[in-house]
């Protein structure tokens, strides 16, 4: 007997309540489409699903109550009910008035020769959501990798580039496992013949003895007081060495900081020495960043700006006190940004309470680990720049002078000088081609008589006592 007369056999006698029953019982949603596709009637499985009110699609086509991109898949499901084909289970979308749509897992079956199909859904939801988490959880995983990825790769370019001397040891064998170039330039060996080795090596008996007692003490209570070392052989330094534990996955790691004693000593006192002179300098010294924000400054440098201590001019940029205007700091930080260095730029400091200075600055860009600093000096020319003005008056600069003076000097004042300039030699040639007649001068040049004279006193030209005798205005 095959499986189609074992199921009308078994099932041939149900009424038709038992049979919308069984429909029921057989999935969480059961729809009864007629030969068009419309839903005729709705029976639930499931109480979950009494929420979304699936009685409201009766009388509806099926097509209708889903999402447009599961259309192609509901005509594909009715297309094979009426076949003899497998039927396959499709996924469909509802559109719910809840807000999210509503996935079901859907096989149709044809009953009768009517056409009459029935659709047997099952609630994907819970699936969905499980899927949702394990996405969310993936994600969250992944971030997790890349932000330890992330803090690795800048643990080691601070391992890398670090100029102290840095070992990682194995709490257990005391192997070097990890060595920093400035390791393997202070112990004289490559750092890939370092990792491996044991520690301490090459060291002198009593050294050895003392860094052994140092990291016991380091791993008995966390840290000790550092030791000196002497190391043997041809290098034979002499060593500061400092001890810290750290554990990971449950192992023991020791970080050990090594330092050339003499060395340090010499380096620390010689930087004293110069901080102390730089601060005691009398003109003003200021080291910036590179968009030139004040870093540290000395107390010449807040004489100038009006300041009281150096925390009012951190973190300031420089152009709040230097420059005739925004140009003349421009001017100056392009042109150490492209030479590196700049000497004697004529310009002037604006303090804070409006006192103002002629200096002379000189600066030098200094690369500083990965950024590079800027530094500068600024000198007080205010009585030289007097003296020179006097002469000025006496002896006007030459057209080459005035050229040499763009970028350090305002165009408005450039083009001021250049017209007086012009100006005085214009009167003076009149005054030779009329054999120093002021009369006829002034009618060569254009002007009156008394606009002559007050150019004459203006640029101190000749003498005007008898002119002025006779009634000529001051």
């Amino acid at each position: 007997m095959n499986q189609a007369a074992t199921s009308k056999k078994i099932l041939g006698g149900l009424d038709a309540e038992s049979a919308a029953s069984l429909i029921a019982a057989a999935a969480d949603v059961a729809l009864v489409l007629d030969g068009e596709g419309v839903i005729r009637d709705v029976a639930l499985g499931s109480e979950d699903m009494s929420a979304e009110n699936c009685f409201k699609w009766i009388g509806q086509p099926w097509l209708e109550t889903v999402t447009v991109e599961s259309r192609p898949k509901v005509e594909s499901l009715l297309k094979d009910a009426s076949s003899k084909a497998i039927r396959k289970w499709r996924q469909v979308n509802h559109t719910s008035s809840l807000g999210a749509d509503v996935p079901m897992l859907y096989s149709a079956v044809q009953i009768g020769q009517d056409g009459r199909v029935i659709a047997f859904g099952r609630d994907l939801r819970g699936n969905a959501a499980l899927q949702q988490r394990l996405i969310d959880a993936q994600q969250s995983l992944e971030r997790d990798y890349w932000r330890l990825r992330h803090v690795e790769t800048r643990y080691r370019l601070l391992f890398q580039m670090s100029t102290e001397a840095v070992l990682i040891i194995d709490g257990s064998t005391q192997k070097i496992l990890e060595a920093n170039p400035a390791a393997g330039v202070l112990l004289g060996e490559a750092t890939r013949k370092l990792v491996g080795a044991s520690f301490p090596e090459g060291f002198d008996e009593e050294s050895t003895r003392l860094i052994e007692t140092l990291l016991a003490g380091v791993r008995a209570v966390g840290r000790s007081e550092e030791v000196r070392a002497k190391q043997v052989g041809a290098q034979s330094r002499e060593f500061s060495v400092s001890a810290s534990l750290f554990r990971q996955e449950n192992a023991t790691f020791f970080l050990v900081r090594l330092t050339a004693a003499r060395q340090e000593a010499a380096e620390s006192a010689a930087t004293r020495s110069l901080l102390k002179v730089v601060e005691s300098a009398p003109d003003g010294f200021v080291v910036t960043d590179y968009s030139g924000r004040v870093i540290t400054a000395n107390r010449a440098f807040l004489d100038l700006t009006e300041m009281a201590a150096e925390a009012q001019v951190k973190g300031e940029s420089l152009d709040r006190w230097v420059g005739r205007s925004g140009v003349d700091f421009n001017v100056l930080m392009n042109n150490l940004k492209q030479h590196s260095s700049v000497r004697l730029f004529a310009s002037k400091m604006v303090g804070e309470h409006g006192g103002t200075t002629e200096v002379e600055i000189s600066g030098v860009a200094v690369p500083h680990g990965d950024q590079t600093c800027l530094g500068f000096t600024i000198r007080n020319v205010g009585r030289r720049i007097t003296g020179d003005a006097v002469a000025a008056r006496n002896h006007p600069r030459s057209p080459n002078q005035l050229t040499e003076l763009v970028g350090r000097v305002p165009l408005k004042e450039l083009v001021r000088e250049s017209t007086d300039l012009i100006e005085r030699l214009c009167i003076e040639a009149a005054l030779e081609l009329t054999s120093d007649n002021r009369a006829s001068a002034a009618e060569m040049l254009g002007l009156s008589r008394q606009s002559l004279y007050v150019k004459l006193r203006r640029y101190g030209l000749g003498d005007l006592d008898a002119e002025t005798e006779e009634g000529i205005p001051q």
